[in-house]
């Protein structure tokens, strides 16, 4: 029996547009979860190249790895510069149950 080899599945490779990026980006947002916002910025910032995000933000790829990597939730300083750094911003909008 042959085996069959699967290549993981990476968000980043799905992200080609900057309306598919919102559009991924947006839904994270709307999960409320800090870890999920990390990973989805991860996989956007995969998608755009690290490197320079890494430049932009004057963070390490080390660390912007670390900290989009989904497993914790980083500073609201780094979410903030990787976020205006991927040519993104926050805007409020009210909730009605």
């Amino acid at each position: 029996m042959s085996k069959i080899k699967l290549k993981a599945f990476d968000a980043a490779d799905y992200l080609s547009s900057e309306e598919d990026m919102q559009a991924y980006l947006q839904v994270a947002l709307e999960d409320g979860d800090p870890k999920l916002l990390a990973a989805a910025l991860g996989d956007i910032a995969k998608a755009r190249g690290m490197a320079q995000l890494a430049a932009d933000t004057g963070l390490s790829r080390e660390s912007l790895y670390k900290s989009l990597s989904g497993e914790r939730a980083p500073s609201s300083e780094t979410l903030f510069k990787v976020m205006k750094s991927l040519g993104f911003k926050l805007s409020v909008q009210t909730t009605h149950g």
